[in-house]
């Protein structure tokens, strides 16, 4: 155990690491020392905004977030630590997948962020799977690109630069234009072999806009590709104003590739490996499996992505998890407050969670969708959340929490469906991370029950991107020479953290099958409501 006293030194010194990731509700540091334990952390709620059609954060709430979780970081090291943070070994950013954020040479954001979230571009993502024969999602920034050209955008004209979140705010602090390699295997599809953007599919995109006149080529606005451990600058001095408004922070820290959640959330895990995986369930809930091989086909339900060193991932990604979960939790609590009844929310989850597992094993009938967005692999264009049960239904508290933890589940068990029962892939391992897994052992257990695969648990599991990153970022200075991801993550990271495994139930496995049946023959219930319920 390292005392406060050595942590202190490592602070001072600059032997620390900082990871920093944008997810969909929460942007959160988490600064670790030489061993990789997590020794401070920062953080600041947000929340996206649907304004003209579009899901989208402003420039402002971006900064804002950033400046905001990175001072309670550094305040955090001053309460426990008594020091000041004015140096760091080395950074690293990451943020929700995918979307568009499109600029001008003079580095003027064109259109608001078009976040992951938007399920606007189903012409282009179609159009772009067939010419591609690969399965092109509506939320990859390519796909932005081209629904905005078909739709005779006047800003494309006037592109020079186009990346994500993640990609952007690294731009904006070391002027250098470049992406890991797994953010950007969710802009374009990625060659296995030279781990960058596929050279044939380029070449078709261009062909396929030609006639527009546009003065640009597609590889020339894409960021350039970078693989885990690799040098991707050093903090600028503009870089410093816009990280730490107090200006303390030294200039020249140097910054690994950024990197999308996914690929955090593989290092989290230790699932870079093949035959390995995770499941990250927060807002958006997606599974990645590191493959042996390639899909026998193109599926609309699976994404292919590679992990931060580039080997090939098949992703079953779902818009909605637990929002809706979230909120019927806070209208308990509501309930609770006016009985003058004061109850923390930990607590509330974690009774209201428990309860789930004393339910029926397909909870007796009842159904829901946590739609609060369009939902790609249901093919639900508008989301509006529901829940539904018959006369015959078994209606009790039990039930009704067991089913939004089951519905939470629903859309990802589709696609995971089709990896295990159709292309017969075999995993060696799964892990679990994010928002669901935090109140002990029933996340966990729902969704042992919906693959059929033994889940594990990490002590880190409710925190795993900004940890995540701030390993890839570590991995960078401190890896030695011809180390592998892999390697470092087995032997220096998580070599006495295995976690803790559950066992799929067969009982909970059969009560699963049987609601998910339930759960695809009511999508169309679902479909009618953002139709008619507005």
């Amino acid at each position: 155990m390292v005392n406060k006293d050595d942590i202190k030194m490592m602070i001072e010194n600059g032997k620390t690491a900082l990871g920093l990731e944008f997810g969909s509700t929460r942007i959160k540091a988490v600064l670790i020392d030489e061993k990789h334990n997590p020794i401070a952390s920062g953080d600041y709620e947000w929340e996206n905004q649907l304004e003209n059609g579009f899901w989208t954060y402003s420039l402002e709430n971006i900064w804002t977030g950033l400046h905001e979780s990175y001072k309670n970081l550094v305040s955090d090291v001053k309460e426990k630590y008594e020091t000041d943070l004015t140096t760091i070994g080395v950074i690293g950013f990451s943020a929700m997948m995918h979307g568009y954020m499109a600029f001008d040479k003079n580095g003027n954001l064109l259109v608001p962020f078009r976040t992951w979230r938007n399920s606007t571009t189903g012409q282009a993502a179609e159009a772009l799977t067939e010419l591609f024969n690969y399965n092109i999602p509506q939320r990859w920034s390519i796909s932005h690109l081209y629904q905005a050209i078909l739709n005779g955008e006047e800003h494309v004209k006037d592109i020079s630069f186009i990346t994500t979140l993640s990609g952007y705010i690294h731009w904006q602090l070391t002027g250098k234009k470049v992406l890991g390699v797994g953010d950007a295997s969710g802009m374009f599809p990625i060659d296995p072999d030279t781990k960058t953007y596929d050279a044939e599919m380029i070449q078709k995109f261009n062909k396929l806009i030609a006639d527009k006149g546009y003065p640009w080529k597609l590889e020339d606005i894409l960021p350039k590709v970078l693989i885990a451990g690799e040098s991707a600058g050093t903090l600028t001095q503009e870089g410093v104003k816009l990280l730490d408004k107090s200006g303390t922070l030294k200039v020249g820290i140097p910054l690994c590739p950024p990197e999308g959640d996914a690929g955090t959330g593989m290092a989290a895990t230790n699932s870079v490996a093949k035959r390995t995986g995770n499941v990250s369930a927060g807002t958006s809930v997606f599974a990645m499996v590191v493959l042996e091989k390639e899909l026998k086909k193109v599926y609309p339900e699976i994404d292919l992505v590679t992990t931060p060193d580039g080997s090939l991932v098949a992703m079953v990604h779902a818009n909605n998890c637990t929002s809706d979960l979230n909120a019927w939790v806070g209208l308990f609590k509501e309930f609770a407050k006016n009985f003058g009844i004061d109850v923390s929310t930990d607590e509330l989850f974690k009774t209201l969670y428990n309860k789930a597992l004393e339910g029926d094993a397909d909870c007796g009938g009842l159904l829901s969708y946590g739609y609060l967005s369009g939902e790609n692999v249901t093919n639900v264009k508008e989301g509006r959340p529901i829940f539904i049960r018959s006369p015959k239904s078994n209606f009790n508290l039990a039930n009704f929490m067991r089913v939004h933890l089951f519905t939470a589940l629903g859309a990802l068990k589709i696609g995971m469906d089709i990896l295990l029962k159709e292309e017969h892939i075999e995993i060696d391992s799964i892990l679990g991370h994010g928002g669901l897994f935090k109140t002990k052992g029933v996340g966990q257990k729902i969704l042992a029950a919906a693959i059929n695969t033994p889940i594990s648990v990490m002590e880190t599991a409710g925190e795993g991107g900004p940890w995540g990153m701030a390993i890839l970022a570590s991995y960078m200075i401190r890896k030695d020479k011809d180390e592998t991801l892999q390697e470092y993550l087995t032997h220096k990271v998580f070599a006495d953290n295995i976690g803790t495994s559950v066992k799929p139930d067969s009982k909970d496995v059969k009560g699963f099958e049987t609601f998910i049946e339930r759960y695809k023959k009511g999508v169309a219930i679902e479909q009618a409501a953002a139709e008619y319920l507005i």
